[in-house]
């Protein structure tokens, strides 16, 4: 045969087993040996005698059967060591010449850009140590950036390592983690043509009382190709706040994904806020980065981090907002949700990142982010929706966000959805997030719905968001219809249905065509919302909302 492909060391394992299996079975024969070949008889008489006499040929015929099969086991054995012996001398006797070979041949390629940079043709960076933190650069060409140190113990404060960077082709180092309040480490640069960001380090905790723990590092650039590397976690802080999360590296110039945004770290006083997402501007394809959760806290919970732009010639969608964090102590309201990233393209498909949801609270819930702006100059604008307002026990619920405008010049815009408000127990809910915009010049737009108001147990439920507004000056527009009212205890009211037209400096101004929103209904003897404004020249009005 032409090849052979075997692994030592798994024919060394199957001759441990098959050695114990002989073991087994010999001891298993020697066991029964004397009852199956010196069978007593059972009388005096011939017959017995001759039963007698045939059982225990039997039994000695199985004993020598047994010792041929022991004696060919025992060969087969043999021959399997020394099969595994010998293709593990085989191995080290081809590998040894062709790893000093490969040595030297590197030693001689990287040693001139070494001596003249500090740094190999072909090669991974260094990592970091205690006495010199940060990861060393990557090959010119080819190579990984080096991790940067990670600090876990000492008396004072450290910041992690740096990433290094990466050459050609290659990604950039992971930042180290700080130690004692230090920050967190950068993530070193992906490589110029092809390569992705290093993560960011996380923060180091900080265990007395009152202070910031530290944040994480951001996340590094991918500069041409690649993704942007994840923002380090902050910092938990035992009786202080808690450290920021780390940005989101951001993405490469052609094909790019922004990094995601670290999470904050949990404080006793407050939490960190999250961090922003990378931002994502390739020619061809743009995904901007999430942002990061906020920190948790008894006291002031943190907020969401805003999600990383997204955009290019072609495609491109932002990133999502990041959820704000809990409050769970008596009087904590929780962190507001962040913003989704905005989103624009020249031809083809623009989509806004949705919001990230408000944090719930004892005392009150996180108003949710709004949702980013789609927008495209001849394509499909879409804007990302609002998120639903945090949920509370004694306090007000959160409200929801509202949807980002969806915009083209010539093509379509669709506005987002509005977020439904947060639940309350004991207070009043949340008001649900207006409906984003569908604004454009030729095309069709459609206004994003109203979230719904939010739901209480004790109180009124929140009222529901407007719809969207849409329309063009040569365009067909569909207002979005209002947001329902909220159950509750008491009156909630619908929201507004959305008009027909479009905003200009700060005023609404209706345009010719198209059908306005239906109104949300109202809940418990609430006020049903007004339907929207069809167009001045064709177009039906939307219907009011029911009571």
């Amino acid at each position: 045969m032409s090849f052979v492909v075997a692994v030592p060391e798994m024919l060394g394992s199957a001759a441990q087993q098959i050695s114990g299996i002989g073991t087994s079975l010999q001891s298993a024969n020697a066991a029964a040996a004397v009852s199956t070949t010196e069978i007593l008889s059972a009388g005096a008489d011939e017959i017995s005698a001759s039963i007698t006499a045939l059982f225990s040929s039997h039994g000695l015929h199985y004993q020598s059967l047994s010792a041929a099969a022991a004696e060919f086991h025992q060969s087969f054995l043999q021959t399997l060591n020394a099969a595994g012996g010998a293709y593990a001398a085989a191995d080290a006797a081809s590998a040894s010449p062709l790893g000093a070979l490969q040595s030297g041949i590197l030693g001689l390629v990287n040693a001139p850009t070494q001596a003249l940079l500090g740094r190999p043709l072909i090669g991974n960076g260094t990592d970091g140590t205690a006495a010199n933190p940060n990861g060393g650069g990557g090959g010119l060409l080819s190579g990984n950036g080096g991790n940067g140190y990670n600090y876990t113990n000492g008396v004072t404060l450290q910041n992690g390592g740096s990433g290094g960077d990466a050459g050609m082709i290659g990604n950039g180092g992971m930042g180290g983690s700080g130690f004692a309040g230090g920050r967190g480490g950068a993530g070193g640069n992906g490589g110029w043509l092809v390569g992705s960001g290093g993560a960011g380090g996380a923060g180091g905790a900080l265990l007395g009382l009152g202070g910031t723990a530290g944040a994480g590092g951001a996340g590094g650039n991918a500069p041409y190709i690649g993704w942007g590397g994840s923002g380090g976690a902050g910092g938990h802080a035992g009786a202080g706040t808690g450290g920021a999360g780390g940005a989101g590296g951001a993405g490469g110039k052609l094909v790019a994904f922004g990094g995601t945004g670290g999470a904050g770290g949990y404080g006793l006083t407050g939490g960190g806020a999250g961090g922003v997402g990378g931002e994502a501007g390739g020619v061809l394809v743009g995904l901007g980065g999430a942002g990061g959760a906020g920190g948790q806290s008894v006291a002031t919970a943190g907020a969401g981090g805003a999600g990383g732009s997204g955009g290019g010639y072609f495609f491109g969608v932002g990133g999502t907002g990041g959820a704000g964090g809990a409050g769970f102590g008596a009087a904590a309201v929780g962190g507001a949700g962040g913003d989704g990233g905005v989103s624009g393209v020249l031809l083809g498909f623009a989509q806004g990142g949705a919001a990230g949801m408000g944090g719930s609270g004892m005392a009150g819930g996180g108003a949710a982010g709004m949702g980013g702006a789609g927008a495209t100059v001849l394509g499909v604008g879409i804007g990302g929706a609002g998120a639903i307002g945090g949920g509370a026990v004694s306090g007000a619920g959160g409200a929801g966000g509202t949807g980002g405008a969806g915009a083209a010049v010539a093509g379509f815009g669709f506005g987002g959805v509005g977020g439904a408000g947060g639940f309350s127990d004991n207070s009043v809910a949340g008001v649900g997030g207006a409906g984003g915009q569908g604004e454009l010049v030729v095309g069709l737009g459609v206004g994003g719905h109203g979230g719904a108001g939010g739901g209480s147990i004790a109180q009124a439920g929140g009222d529901g968001g407007k719809g969207g507004d849409a329309g063009g000056i040569f365009a067909i527009g569909l207002g979005g219809n209002g947001g329902n009212g909220g159950f509750g205890s008491g009156p909630a009211n619908g929201g507004a249905g959305g008009n027909v037209g479009g905003f200009n400096e700060g005023s609404f101004v209706p345009t010719f065509f198209g059908n306005g929103g239906d109104g949300g209904d109202g809940a418990l003897g609430g006020t049903g919302g007004a339907g929207g404004t069809g167009g001045v020249f064709l177009g039906t009005n939307g219907n009011n909302g029911s009571s």
